[in-house]
């Protein structure tokens, strides 16, 4: 008997779940009000984009299509045991914390449940390491994770397995006296994060399905880090695993469509981040522009931005890093707050993003702000406070990038 190869089929490929929260569900009690909340959620965000502007000042972010381009982030920047042996769709829960978001799954032979802080702009997955020596780990809400105490870890060895550590990126190097992968990542703020890789079984817990990743495996910080979160999930753009960025999970799993659902800042409600697959249909579409300086990054381009404004009392001064604020109050029945539409490469109703006065209005210091700041740079960010209760389809198969408006709940 022949069979005709065209009418082969792939099986069905099993389903992993991961949930991501947004950080303030675990840290709005550590604020003594809302402006101290609000500050914190500024400064962290300026420290963000000094780091991605560090980043490119040197180049001047050059992409292969002409005009302004625009860098999308939504947050701040293989173990030797095994390869990633499918490609299979995985998802876990999303939570925002200090317009941050979380993404939890379980981890190692003990299964312990951990959060780590959601990161497209930045390619290293990595978590603290017990045990610590004095004042060398922060303090962590979760328990600390022991490389030692689980059934499935192991070091990688970068002499025997040399593919497996990224030398040509300077944030690593081969000791050859302990054969371990030794990385140090610095951030703009000055937080440092110090280890050696390592790989272990994650649990992707919507689904309960084990995968097999590397990460680093973190033994000495310092800086800025937060008790909510074990440490940072790098999600840059897919890259071939042992290229510089190929730490990343999505170059990891190999996925070149990954998904989520960022919550609204005030829900309380997680979402999900996948792999291989996504549930939105894409009513907006981006093309992603491809950049050999930067082939982790995000880039896009808007064509046009258009505000709709109606007569409001402008403040006469700045307030705090905003230059453009109003008096009022949103809930009054003749205010009328602006609206934002942001069209992607053309004008057209497929490639534009219509953004809300919630999307674009700021409550700070007792004033109604347009929540853009403006610097100096030839691009710009598009950031959460634009991008919340907003589901994102990243396709770099297709170089696209989908957005879905009030996706989440």
């Amino acid at each position: 008997m022949s069979i005709d190869p065209t009418k082969l089929s792939d099986p069905p490929m099993p389903t992993y779940s991961f949930s991501i929260y947004y950080r303030d569900v675990f840290e709005k009690s550590k604020f003594k009000d809302y402006n101290s909340l609000l500050d914190n959620r500024i400064a962290r965000c300026n420290a963000r984009a000094s780091y991605l502007a560090s980043t490119f000042e040197d180049d001047h972010c050059d992409v292969k299509e002409g005009g302004n381009s625009t860098l999308l982030i939504t947050r701040q920047q293989v173990a030797g045991g095994g390869k990633i042996r499918e490609i299979v769709p995985k998802s876990t829960e999303v939570t925002c914390v200090n317009s941050e978001y979380l993404a939890s799954f379980l981890r190692g032979s003990q299964l312990v449940k951990h959060y780590l802080l959601i990161d497209t702009g930045s390619t290293l997955l990595w978590w603290q390491c017990g045990p610590c020596e004095a004042n060398k780990c922060y303090k962590q809400d979760q328990p600390i994770y022991d490389l030692t105490a689980s059934r499935t870890s192991r070091k990688v060895d970068c002499i025997r397995r040399s593919s497996y550590c990224i030398t040509e990126d300077r944030d690593f190097h081969c000791d050859q006296y302990s054969s371990e992968c030794i990385y140090s990542k610095r951030y703009v703020d000055e937080s440092r994060t110090n280890g050696f890789m390592a790989g272990d079984v994650i649990y992707f817990v919507l689904g309960m399905k084990p995968i097999r990743v590397t990460f680093g495996c973190s033994k000495h910080q310092s800086g800025d880090f937060s008790s909510s979160n074990s440490g940072i999930l790098g999600l840059g753009r897919k890259v071939f695993p042992t290229e510089k960025g190929g730490c990343s999970l999505p170059s990891q799993f190999r996925s070149n469509l990954m998904s989520m659902c960022i919550p609204t800042f005030y829900s309380g409600k997680g979402s999900v981040l996948s792999f291989h697959t996504s549930k939105w249909p894409g009513a907006t579409k981006a093309k992603l522009l491809p950049n050999y300086k930067y082939p982790t990054q995000f880039l896009l381009m808007i064509r046009r931005f258009k505000a709709q404004v109606r007569d409001i009392p402008l403040v006469n001064s700045t307030v705090g890093p905003f230059d453009t604020c109003y008096e009022g109050d949103p809930g009054g029945d003749d205010l009328f707050f602006p609206v934002v539409k942001l069209y992607f490469g053309s004008v057209s109703p497929t490639t534009m993003l219509f953004l809300d006065h919630e999307r674009v209005m700021l409550k700070y210091r007792g004033f109604y702000c347009l929540a853009f700041v403006g610097w100096k740079n030839n691009y710009g960010i598009l950031g959460v406070n634009q991008l919340q209760g907003v589901a994102l389809t990243f396709d770099t198969s297709e170089n696209t990038l989908a957005f879905d408006i009030d996706a989440c709940d």
